[in-house]
Order: structure tokens, then sequence, then C-alpha cells
């Protein structure tokens, strides 16, 4: 399993953005990712920078969202969705989609992965798949 460091899923998100904004084609994940950071303008100007934002730390403490963070968990999902993993994620999705904006339903999603990579983080376990479903039923109502 790939497993990235924080410097090459950076390196990730600036070059894809330079590719589309110099109109040089996008490969495989970069066309996803594309998407995903279309749908973030607040994101724009510090992609556009990444000789101030490639070292810098996003603190959660000092209430700081970190946005590759994010728009790795979008990523994420966007595999999920399309590989139906874990199984019935697809569905939710779709249900989801019926009932908020297509941005907003991914974001229900991102909520609850969020939550289950975290405690299986403070855990040490691996992450609960029915946990992480569970969540994503619950926000159905």
């Amino acid at each position: 399993m790939f497993n990235p460091s924080r410097e090459e899923v950076r390196r990730f998100f600036f070059e894809a953005w330079r590719k589309y904004r110099n109109q040089i084609p996008l490969e495989g994940l970069e066309q996803t990712a594309i998407q995903i950071m279309l749908l973030h303008p607040e994101y724009h100007a510090l992609l556009d920078q990444p000789e101030q934002y490639a070292d810098r730390d996003f603190s959660p403490e000092s209430g700081q969202l970190n946005p590759f963070l994010h728009m790795s968990l979008h990523l994420a999902i966007a595999e999920q969705v399309s590989i139906d993993q874990p199984r019935g994620i697809h569905a939710l999705h779709r249900q989801l989609q019926a009932s908020r904006n297509a941005h907003d339903a991914l974001h229900v999603l991102l909520e609850c992965l969020g939550e289950t990579v975290w405690q299986a983080q403070r855990t040490g376990m691996p992450p609960d798949e029915a946990a992480y479903l569970e969540c994503v039923r619950r926000s159905l109502g």
C-alpha cells in the first residue's frame, strides 16, 4: 500500500495545480485532484504559492484546517465511492446526494471518514468500516 509522506502529498497537489494552471495535460489521479481543488476556491491562492506553503504546519489547536489533509480525504472518498469500498459506501453516497448538494454530500462522508481515521489513530487499531458506514447512515436522518 502506498503511504506518501507529507512532502509527497503536498508536491502532488502543487504539481497538479501548476499543470492545470498552465494547461498541461493531467494524468490519472491528477484529474480527480483538480476537480476537488476546483470545489475549494479558498485553497487556490495557497496552491499558487508552493514555496510559502510546502512546509507550513496547520495546527488544529489554533483552529486551522489543513487544506492538504482535507483534499486528501476528498481523494480517498472519491476512490471509495468509485470502487464501493467499504461495501455500501457508493449507495450511501447516492442517498446523501438525494438530500443535499453534491459537495455537502461529500463533506458528510469526509467528516465520517475523518472521525474513523482519528479513532483508529487514537486506539492503534485499523479503521472500523462498520463504524464509518454507521456514521454516514446516522447523517441520513
